[in-house]
């Protein structure tokens, strides 16, 4: 799930007034919370948590069930087995009513935040499963696609497509690496294929709060925004979408979709700055192995 509270410098540069403008610029700019050894490791517990979870569901992920049942299902799973809190659960940012489900399952065209309801999953669907715990007060943050029978080669493409993206920005994570190099390499890649990258929502650090500093935005500019040190840990999330990137929120006040009913596509990792280079901390057993290229 994307940080809604923190906005991002290009968008606080068009307000109209100069106060309107350090009231963004202020929430822009806050402390990246370096991570110590004790916090990286209950992260590293945290994040393999939250991808057993979605390691759990795989086989539930079939035509005739609701996402309603899914969320279920990986409440209890959290709950009553691996006693986690679902982050998603009441989470309320300003200005938002609280959400009502423990995940987020974005169909179709849904680009992130379908909220799970009674619609029963068919053949031919895609799925974004996004799970988040809470695990010793940190937070595991990880998400999946899947692909539910005979699917389009277009929607096969544009999962497969958006994983390999999701891992060409993992691989520009190092020390000294800019955030705008993971942004570009992102939008460079889906553009070139001819897909378009959400702007609208982002990556963001993760540690004790759900979202916290930096914003990791998948489009940019190459050498530009935050410099990377060791310690520091956030999510690469891509939402790419077949058709153009506009958006249109829908009247729950939480699920987002394509404005042109385009499918849509997310994978999301999280991810650890270390000495040699990265280290994705939401790994378990049934996770998809990395695109050849990344090995």
């Amino acid at each position: 799930m994307q940080n809604y509270f923190l906005k991002n410098l290009e968008e606080a540069r068009y307000n109209s007034t100069k106060n309107k403008f350090k009231r963004n610029l202020n929430v822009v700019i806050m402390t990246i919370h370096i991570k110590n050894s004790q916090e990286i490791e209950k992260m590293r517990i945290a994040g393999t948590l939250a991808s057993q979870v979605l390691d759990y569901i795989t086989p539930f992920v079939i035509p005739g069930i609701t996402t309603e049942e899914i969320d279920k299902l990986c409440h209890d799973f959290m709950v009553n087995v691996q006693k986690t809190i679902p982050a998603p659960l009441n989470y309320a940012p300003d200005g938002h009513t609280p959400y009502p489900k423990s995940i987020c399952t974005s169909i179709n065209h849904q680009i992130c935040h379908g909220v799970p309801g009674p619609k029963a999953l068919k053949d031919g669907d895609i799925v974004n499963i996004d799970i988040t715990v809470i695990k010793d007060g940190f937070h595991g943050d990880t998400s999946r696609m899947f692909l539910l029978g005979d699917t389009s080669i277009q929607a096969k493409r544009l999962c497969k497509l958006t994983y390999e993206a999701m891992w060409l920005g993992i691989q520009k994570v190092k020390p000294g690496a800019k955030l705008g190099d993971i942004g570009f390499v992102i939008q460079d890649f889906a553009e070139k294929n001819g897909f378009s990258v959400v702007r609208e929502f982002c990556g963001h650090g993760i540690g004790k709060r759900f979202h916290e500093e930096p914003q990791v935005l998948h489009y940019g500019k190459p050498g530009t925004g935050v410099t990377l040190e060791v310690g520091m840990i956030f999510t690469i999330e891509p939402m790419i979408n077949a058709g153009k990137r506009d958006i249109k929120q829908m009247p729950d006040g939480w699920t987002i979709v394509t404005k042109d009913r385009s499918l849509s596509a997310q994978w999301e990792h999280t991810i650890l700055v270390t000495d040699s280079g990265y280290e994705v901390l939401t790994v378990s057993e049934k996770t998809p192995p990395p695109p050849a290229f990344a090995n």
